[in-house]
């Protein structure tokens, strides 16, 4: 489970499974084809093991985001193009038989997000106009405890969240407003205690 500003995530272990397969087939085709073309006397070391794209599914309950699954990403680096078309005919299928499941984001392989990521985020919105970044570091660390996952969640996900409970308390104040004002102007029966209760809504929020 991960905790981030904003939402709860449970990341289910299939996903760490395909990603784990996902990394490690690719890292084997690389190897693979690198031993078939040969290397050069005195080259530098192999270069690192490409990385791997892939979509995640699940479901949101509220502010609890649960990924349960994993689906292929058709992802051309070269011109930083995404198929659409594909995603969302794969979703559809998937919602046939799990119509609760939409596509949460993507994941992907490495030990920190890239500027070349954004390509892929921004594709994604076409599909999730917030998409989730699952980013997993392959790397072995015996010393590390913790999962090596970092999950990012979108800036206008959270800046959505923030807003929109700004405008509930915005919208609380004025009625509280308007009702000290009718309780002074003697349009309503004056009540010490909500008053009291008023000014110490109000002396909280001035003080964070």
């Amino acid at each position: 489970m991960f905790v981030t500003s904003g939402l709860t995530f449970k990341l289910h272990p299939l996903v760490l499974l395909n990603i784990s397969h996902h990394n490690t087939r690719v890292k084997s085709q690389a190897t693979g084809s690198d031993a078939g073309a040969g290397t050069s006397a005195g080259a530098d070391s192999p270069p690192p093991p490409p990385r791997v794209f892939v979509c995640v599914i699940g479901v949101q309950r509220g502010r609890t985001v649960e990924i349960f699954n994993s689906v292929e990403l058709l992802y051309d680096p070269s011109t930083h193009s995404l198929d659409c078309a594909f995603l969302e005919k794969k979703q559809e299928l998937y919602k046939k038989v799990f119509p609760n499941f939409y596509i949460l984001g993507w994941y992907s392989t490495g030990s920190d997000a890239q500027e070349s990521d954004m390509n892929i985020h921004g594709a994604l919105m076409d599909i999730n106009e917030s998409p989730l970044y699952v980013l997993l570091n392959p790397s072995i660390n015996h010393a590390q405890k913790d999962l090596p996952i970092t999950i990012y969640e979108s800036v206008a996900a959270h800046l959505t969240g923030t807003h929109s409970a700004i405008k509930m308390l915005n919208s609380r104040i004025r009625v509280l407003h308007h009702y000290l004002l009718a309780m002074q102007k003697g349009e309503i029966p004056c009540e010490n205690s909500f008053a009291q209760a008023g000014l110490q809504s109000f002396k909280k929020i001035t003080n964070n």
